[in-house]
């Protein structure tokens, strides 16, 4: 009877060492598990036209009397000409069921600072944002006439140092652009001729451009429109 509790007394102390010895290793272990974290992915926007820092994609376009063209901050500048200053899209574009959004603004000058060309199937046609002393919007060309005297012809007022959010899309049936929230052309394509004036010829398939105006442009994005 002695000699098992002396037995006891031995051995109990020395279980309970090794039990408190096992229980921190494991809890060691536990503790520096890493928690698995499963890798994010960022999809690319595969319809940005401009990625805010280079004209990667585009080109200068060549009009002669054009002013300088340079990126600033998140922003493509056109700067003053004495004519038409802009940039063009290298490589192919879609020439039916798209939408094309962007801002734009401008900070000096009286004349459109978003004259942008776009393909309708075969043809080619123009936006013209702020034209004619500042304030037309409209198609060129429909039928022979310009923004100025088509039924797309809308008046609007443009603010200095503003930016606009301009929308086209592009279908089989009709055209239709926004500014900002408001829809300003609807336009059903059918029996009618769509066409440019020459001072953009340079700017097909698809380009950008301001008239005698500083303009600045940015988010410029393309998208398929589903059928």
């Amino acid at each position: 009877m002695t000699s098992s509790i002396k037995f006891q007394r031995v051995c109990f102390p020395i279980l309970i060492m090794l039990g408190s010895i096992f229980f921190i290793s494991c809890s060691g272990r536990q503790t520096s598990h890493k928690t698995f974290q499963p890798e994010r992915y960022v999809k690319s926007d595969t319809g940005l036209l401009f990625d805010g820092k280079s004209l990667q994609g585009w080109e200068i376009t060549n009009f002669g009397p054009q002013g300088p063209v340079y990126v600033s901050g998140d922003k493509i500048i056109l700067g003053m000409g004495d004519g038409c200053t802009g940039i063009t899209r290298k490589g192919d574009f879609p020439v039916m069921d798209y939408e094309v959004t962007l801002e734009a603004m401008y900070t000096e000058g009286n004349d459109f600072f978003c004259g942008m060309t776009f393909p309708v199937g075969k043809d080619p046609c123009s936006l013209i944002v702020g034209g004619w002393g500042g304030s037309t919007v409209g198609l060129s060309c429909i039928d022979g006439k310009d923004a100025s005297e088509n039924s797309t012809t809308t008046l609007m007022k443009f603010e200095k140092n503003h930016w606009y959010s301009i929308s086209l899309s592009v279908s089989e049936t009709e055209i239709v652009a926004m500014i900002d929230s408001a829809k300003v052309i609807t336009f059903p394509t059918a029996n009618h001729k769509l066409s440019i004036r020459p001072e953009v010829e340079l700017s097909r398939p698809f380009g950008i451009a301001s008239w005698k105006t500083i303009a600045a442009i940015r988010n410029i994005r393309v998208k398929r429109i589903e059928r």
